[in-house]
């Protein structure tokens, strides 16, 4: 698991990336790395996304992203090999990993 906090989403991540880090940590217990704040959409976006949405382009009219918390799954080669929305959970995500090891 890894966190690219975006502000990009109703302004929800405006802190410094240390601030963002201290609530992720002491509010729900984060313990996988977290990247500098990032674009997921747009001009501006992270190339690692712009990989991402082409692999996976998602089920809606566009591949942006449409909230915070939506994720990906890669594999051990390097595949993005799902995309899951916002509203699912990691203990979802993690049901489906033993399928790609």
């Amino acid at each position: 698991m890894l966190g690219f906090p975006c502000n990009q989403f109703g302004a929800q991540e405006p802190g410094t990336e240390a601030e963002i880090l201290e609530f992720v940590t002491s509010k729900f217990d984060v313990d996988f790395p977290m990247f500098s704040k990032i674009d997921v959409n747009g001009d501006g976006e992270a190339s690692l996304y712009t990989l991402l949405k082409q692999a996976q382009p998602g089920d809606g009219e566009s591949p942006a992203i449409v909230w915070n918390f939506e994720k990906f799954l890669v594999d051990k080669q390097g595949n993005v090999v799902r995309r899951f929305p916002p509203i699912t959970t990691p203990e979802a995500v993690a049901d489906v990993i033993p399928e790609y090891l």
